[in-house]
C-alpha cells in the first residue's frame, strides 16, 4: 500500500525531554504527533526525514547504520545535550534515495557520519518513542530553490510504494525574532494562504503556488529564512496528485502564533487536531 507524505512541525529544541511551561506549550502539537501512526495504512518499513536543520551544497542523505545525535540548539538544560533517540539508520534506503534521484538527473551525496538533529529526533520521539523504526535523514540544498526540492520529492515518490513514510520537518511559521504575540496577524495570514494553496488547489496549481511562496501575505515576515518551509516542497513533490488534509493547527502557539501541519495521500480523513477547521 502507498504510504502518505507529511509536512510536520518538530517544535522548539528538545521539548519532548523537558517539563514545565515550555513543554506544555507544545501539548496540542504533541497530541497530534502521537496520533500520526494511526493514520498510516500499514506499519511502515522506514522514515525518510527531510529536516529544516540540515542543508548542504548538494542534497545529501545519511547512511549510518546507527546514527548519532546532533545537538543543534542552545540555552537548554544540561541534560538535553546527553539525550538519545537510538533509532537505527538504513544504509539500503539511503542508497535507494540516491539511485532514484540519479535516475531523475539529481545528485544526492552520502554522509555516513550524519546523526539525528532536533528537526528529526524531536519530531520522532512523540511519533515513535520506542525508536525501533529505521530513520534516514535527507538534507535540503543550499539556496532553497523550491523547484529543485519539488523535483527531488517527485523523484522519491516511488518510496511510498516501498513502505517508506516521507516526512518534511519544519514549521509553517519560523521567525525566531518575532516568536510572540506580534506574530499573531502575520502567521494567521500566511497560514491561511498556505492552507488554501495546499488544500483547495489542484496538484498542478498547488505546486505552482509553492514556487511563488514569497508572494504570499507576510511571506518574509513569517519566514525570513525559509529553512523551515522548504521541507514542505519535498513533501508536496512526493505527494504527486494526492490531495492533502490539515492534521494539526492552532492559533495560540507561544502566545498567539498560528501554525499547521499536513498529510498528503489518498485518505483525507481529518484527525481532530485542526483547531482552525471551519
Amino acid at each position: 500500500m502507498k504510504q502518505p507524505v507529511f509536512f510536520l512541525s518538530h517544535g522548539g529544541g528538545p521539548w519532548p525531554w523537558l517539563d514545565g511551561p515550555f513543554r506544555e506549550g507544545f501539548a496540542w502539537l504533541e497530541a497530534s504527533l502521537k496520533a500520526l501512526p494511526a493514520q498510516l495504512p500499514e506499519p511502515p518499513r522506514a522514515v525518510l526525514a527531510v529536516s529544516g536543520h540540515w542543508e548542504e551544497a548538494e542534497f545529501t542523505v545519511s547512511s549510518a547504520a546507527q546514527p548519532g545525535m546532533v545537538y543543534d540548539y542552545y540555552g537548554f538544560p544540561k541534560h538535553t545535550y546527553h539525550i538519545s533517540y537510538p533509532a537505527p539508520g538504513d544504509p539500503a534506503l539511503a542508497a535507494r534515495v540516491r539511485a532514484l534521484a540519479a535516475a531523475a538527473g539529481i545528485t544526492v551525496g552520502d554522509d555516513p557520519a550524519r546523526g539525528f538533529d532536533h528537526g528529526t529526533f524531536s519530531m520522532m520521539q512523540p511519533i515513535r518513542p520506542q525508536a525501533d523504526l529505521p530513520v534516514v535523514s535527507l538534507s535540503m540544498k543550499v539556496g532553497y530553490d523550491p523547484a529543485a526540492h519539488l523535483a527531488l520529492g517527485r523523484a522519491l515518490a516511488p518510496l511510498r510504494e516501498e513502505g517508506v513514510v516521507i516526512m518534511g520537518s519544519g514549521l509553517s511559521y519560523h521567525n525566531l525574532r518575532m516568536f510572540d504575540a506580534r506574530a499573531a496577524e502575520p502567521s494567521r495570514q500566511f497560514d491561511g494562504w498556505l492552507r488554501h494553496s495546499l488544500l483547495d488547489l489542484d496538484p498542478e496549481a498547488r505546486a505552482a503556488a509553492l514556487l511563488r511562496w514569497e508572494q504570499a501575505p507576510y511571506a518574509r515576515v513569517t519566514h525570513p529564512r525559509e529553512d523551515h518551509l522548504i521541507p514542505l516542497m519535498v513533501a508536496v513533490g512526493a505527494a504527486g496528485g494526492d490531495p492533502g488534509v490539515c492534521i494539526y493547527s492552532e492559533n495560540d502557539l507561544r502566545g498567539g502564533i498560528t501554525a499547521s501541519a499536513y498529510r498528503f495521500g489518498e485518505d483525507v480523513t481529518p484527525t481532530g487536531f485542526d483547531k482552525l477547521a471551519a
